[in-house]
């Protein structure tokens, strides 16, 4: 029941219907979450609607702060439960080279800082590099006693899951992209989406009866 109510309060089926990647959303959802134990996967949601931001067909980084900024209420109800905003453009320094981080906010529950970096194209593995490099250095300079190590959140418009795989193995750092939608889709293609979802969520369920069957 904790696991149904949990996927209710986050849209869980609206989401994994306007998900590219529905049957590991749903396999994700399925599965139970021993305790209040928690997990930066899933207190972030994915994919974001932001459509709330009123921007335009064409808009730049800077744009999507200023907007991100403006609409922060709407912006952390969207990202999920007990974020809490910290910085914008935190500056930090490494070697001769001054670099800033687009938004910076801390999860209670998680105990750790979460950094965004905010993209307006697909994800590319030069966006991965750079986190890591955000997150390594907030562990040694920006973490607090007793808080876990940062945790990165790169946004862009597409992500390439073969892309990201590839990008983020064997990187000590934990990092999630998440895409984002800067408007809703029309009523009648989330209703064919969520239609496809059911099915699919069915022809899973039909599956794992069936392989329990036979194992029985």
């Amino acid at each position: 029941m904790r696991q149904l109510d949990r996927q209710i309060n986050a849209q869980f089926y609206e989401r994994a219907a306007l998900s590219k990647n529905k049957s590991a959303m749903l396999l994700k959802g399925e599965k139970p979450r021993p305790g209040d134990a928690v997990s930066a996967d899933e207190e972030i949601r994915n994919p974001l609607v932001l459509e709330f931001l009123n921007l335009k067909d064409e808009y730049s980084e800077s744009d999507l702060e200023a907007a991100l900024i403006r609409y922060l209420e709407a912006f952390l109800l969207e990202l999920g439960d007990d974020f809490a905003f910290v910085a914008r453009q935190r500056r930090l320094r490494i070697g001769h080279e001054w670099f800033r981080v687009d938004l910076l906010f801390f999860h209670r529950r998680l105990r750790c800082l979460v950094i965004i970096d905010l993209k307006i194209g697909g994800l590319v593995h030069a966006d991965v590099g750079q986190m890591n490099l955000y997150c390594n250095y907030a562990r040694e300079h920006w973490m607090k006693p007793g808080e876990h190590p940062p945790v990165g959140l790169i946004l862009c418009t597409d992500k390439d899951d073969a892309l990201a795989r590839y990008a983020m193995d064997g990187l000590g750092s934990k990092m999630l992209v998440r895409e984002y939608l800067t408007a809703l889709p029309k009523e009648s293609a989330l209703a064919a989406e969520l239609a496809r979802t059911r099915d699919l969520l069915e022809r899973q369920a039909e599956l794992r009866r069936a392989t329990r069957g036979k194992s029985a």
